[in-house]
């Protein structure tokens, strides 16, 4: 892990004559608009004040008629003048309604804006039908003793997310300025990602690019696939680390973040990974100690190795490694050995 020193806090986004306070509903405001913002949508500026309201979030508030332009209601897409006041209250956030639970976490980093974490696999993210309890949030909810509101509820927030089986290094925020922030970051590409793979089949070049975009599966709903009519940009750096005749260590770049990406692109390029229930092949094995490798090993062979963007606080540029973990390096090692 590499950390740095955090000093001094980011700029706001600001608008002049910008007023806040505090009451026991939430977070009163009140905005003169300048000529400068005349003719934007309403919705669109309070996401860009520090107010640290999503464009989302500042539509629904003002669809539920705690936002009013000149002290009437409005709907999120009316145009603004100048001279315009914006006021209303942000709402207190809210407990989730949410078990936390005394579960292990490995920590690689921690401070008053973020938790970055080494998910091990097997747990899952968020709390979903099928997995009510056990999960990341489920976990950060009972470590982290000093979360603030975000999206109106006091919650971790999820800025990314990693399969159930995929292990690996994740930031998570602590606050609701910290959240946009690191959105921001995914969505305009400014986080750069690291992962290592163990694929089937050996890669005959040494590295390349896949660029195929990414949809919903024509028949499989719980699948995605290049197969698609509504596909979205997906963009895979690979290279090879490593081969062992049938298979290939890789490390891998994605460009983008699509669900499941890294899995569909290997999948397409006939080089699925090792151990994938979805996307995998079922081959056999004539090596005892390898079946028996990728058997306690139990899930696809992926992991988030590095993750760097800029901290939310501070701008500063931060990067976090995750060790490759114990069930992932028995495997290289015993495809070693038979190679």
């Amino acid at each position: 892990m590499i950390d740095s020193k955090f000093q001094t806090p980011n700029p706001k986004s600001q608008i002049n004559s910008n007023h806040q306070y505090l009451n026991k509903e939430g977070k009163s405001f009140s905005i003169s608009v300048t000529v400068k913002d005349q003719g934007r949508r309403i919705d669109q500026l309070l996401s860009e004040t520090d107010l640290n309201l999503s464009r989302s979030q500042a539509k629904h508030l003002i669809e539920q008629n705690h936002i009013l332009l000149n002290e009437k209601t409005v709907k999120p897409g009316a145009r603004l003048k100048s001279g315009d006041i914006i006021s209303g209250i942000v709402p207190a956030p809210q407990p989730l309604s949410l078990i936390p639970e005394s579960l292990s976490l490995s920590v690689l980093y921690e401070d008053a804006s973020i938790i970055v974490i080494d998910k091990p696999p097997g747990m899952v993210v968020h709390p979903a039908p099928g997995n009510p309890s056990g999960t990341l949030v489920n976990a950060l909810l009972y470590h982290c003793k000093d979360l603030s509101g975000i999206n109106g509820a006091l919650r971790p927030g999820i800025v990314h997310r990693l399969d159930k089986e995929t292990s690996g290094v994740m930031v998570v925020a602590k606050d609701n300025e910290a959240y946009h922030q690191l959105i921001k970051q995914f969505k305009n590409r400014k986080v750069e990602k690291v992962y290592l793979a163990i694929t089937y089949g050996n890669m005959k070049q040494n590295e390349g690019l896949i660029d195929a975009p990414i949809g919903r599966h024509p028949d499989q709903r719980k699948k995605m696939s290049i197969r698609t009519t509504r596909g979205r940009i997906a963009l895979t750096q690979w290279k090879v680390l490593e081969r062992f005749g049938p298979f290939t260590f890789l490390e891998i770049h994605p460009k983008t973040g699509r669900t499941h990406q890294i899995r569909v692109h290997l999948s397409a390029m006939g080089h699925p990974l090792l151990g994938d229930p979805l996307y995998g092949r079922k081959a056999a094995l004539q090596d005892q100690k390898l079946r028996e490798c990728i058997k306690r090993m139990n899930r696809q062979a992926l992991h988030a190795l590095q993750l760097q963007f800029n901290h939310p606080f501070t701008g500063e540029r931060v990067q976090f490694i995750a060790p490759i973990p114990q069930d992932m390096k028995e495997t290289l090692d015993c495809l070693r050995s038979i190679t």
